[in-house]
């Protein structure tokens, strides 16, 4: 137990330096979880480790007692190209101001008998970080170093109950804090109504509740059946920008929902495929379209319908492999693809938050390092994609249009304990 709560006082330690996780499907997370990141997020009916509560709960209980300990590096590429702009904002502009971010992660599993398992998670729920040193928005009277940088972190305890030889449910309580701050915009200042809290207010953070619900089932000794739910999360306001996002400063969680299959193909090779899905629109200072015909009608930054970054609903498809090629090493690989959250319309804002990433391939491995320890790691690449503009600077604006671009490493270590 001495060793256990080491293990536990390291990984708040480290969570308490957490900085945003430069997510790829929108805004979210690829994978929660270091296996899972490995199988490129394939997680919804393939239980690996105590992290599971942050993919469906209700594995838990298939699981044994156990810590799980990891620390995910993200290194994105973010870049904006301006054309055909009146106002002279014509240029490339690069966004990596800062290069390199670490998410830790930390999940306790303890099974209570057979039949019921609780659980603890407190992981990255995902984000998102700009910084242009070249302000790409200098032609309409902004200055300065333009940016925004969200982080989002959640802590989850969790019960998982099998009602039945072949079948389980669960549930976990999803705690948020988040953290935000935007850089380098207050020369739209006439476009809110609250000048004084639309830019370069420093950090602010806000908290908010909600749950994740899901359950499992075996088919028989092969295919396994996994759903989830993760409910809204109605947070607090971020006071600092309320002339910023719409509704006074309103930045809630989307809800997300998934279903997923595994097979054990034979006694060493397991094939898992997810759907998911994410409804990005939900959340008014997401998908509000940004347009002049919004503002002209007094739909300021940060009024009721206020503009946002005009954010769609995606879907998500996933599938990964696992392999146990020796007795104590098995290896991983995977593939995602997922919608395009941001139309062709709404890439000027989104200068300050291009997720136009739209493709993940990711492999991975675990070596036992003896029955009651593991060390596993994960890499993923998130596909260079450049979505390109369609009239999507106003006219108002100059016109023209705003081209996105961008790719991410991600490289994740874990190390995990049975107790």
């Amino acid at each position: 137990m001495r060793n256990i709560w080491t293990v536990i006082s390291l990984g708040l330690g480290g969570l308490s330096v957490l900085s945003s996780a430069h997510a790829t499907t929108g805004y979210f997370m690829h994978g929660y979880g270091v296996k899972v990141q490995g199988q490129a997020g394939t997680a919804i009916a393939q239980f690996n480790d105590a992290l599971t509560i942050a993919n469906n709960p209700s594995g838990l209980v298939w699981l044994d007692s156990r810590i799980d300990l990891g620390a995910t590096v993200f290194k994105p590429e973010r870049r904006a190209t301006i054309q055909d702009n009146q106002f002279g904002a014509n240029g490339d502009y690069d966004g990596n101001g800062r290069e390199y971010f670490v998410l830790p992660e930390l999940a306790i599993n303890k099974k209570v008998n057979d039949q019921v398992a609780l659980g603890l998670a407190i992981y990255g729920n995902g984000g998102m970080n700009t910084s242009y040193k070249q302000n790409p928005f200098a032609a309409f009277g902004n200055t300065g170093t333009a940016g925004v940088n969200l982080s989002q972190i959640f802590i989850s305890p969790a019960v998982a109950w099998r009602y039945t030889d072949s079948q389980s449910i669960g549930v976990a309580a999803n705690f948020l804090y988040q953290r935000f701050e935007a850089k380098g915009i207050q020369g739209f200042a006439p476009f809110s109504i609250d000048p004084q809290h639309l830019s370069d207010q420093g950090g602010d953070s806000s908290k908010g509740v909600g749950f994740r619900v899901g359950w499992s089932g075996h088919l028989n000794d092969q295919i396994t059946l996994g759903l989830n739910y993760s409910s809204k999360i109605n947070a607090d306001r971020f006071d600092k920008y309320r002339g910023l996002f719409a509704q006074g400063g309103d930045f809630d969680v989307p809800e997300s929902y998934g279903l997923g299959v595994n097979i054990q193909a034979t006694p060493k090779l397991n094939i898992a495929a997810d759907v998911q899905r994410i409804n990005y629109s939900d959340v008014d200072a997401i998908g509000h379209d940004f347009s002049v015909a919004a503002l002209q009608a007094g739909h300021l930054f940060g009024s009721e319908l206020g503009p946002g970054f005009g954010w769609d609903d995606i879907n998500i498809y996933k599938i990964g492999a696992s392999y146990q090629l020796a007795p104590q090493l098995t290896v991983r690989a995977g593939y995602s693809y997922n919608d395009q959250p941001i139309s062709k319309d709404q890439t000027f804002l989104n200068i300050l938050a291009p997720g136009v990433i739209q493709h993940h391939v990711s492999v991975g491995a675990t070596w036992q390092i003896d029955p009651k320890q593991e060390l596993s790691f994960a890499y993923t690449y998130g596909v260079k994609h450049k979505l390109k503009g369609d009239q999507s600077i106003p006219a108002a604006f100059g016109g023209g249009n705003t081209n996105l671009e961008m790719d991410q490493h991600i490289l994740g270590f874990s190390y995990g304990l049975k107790f």
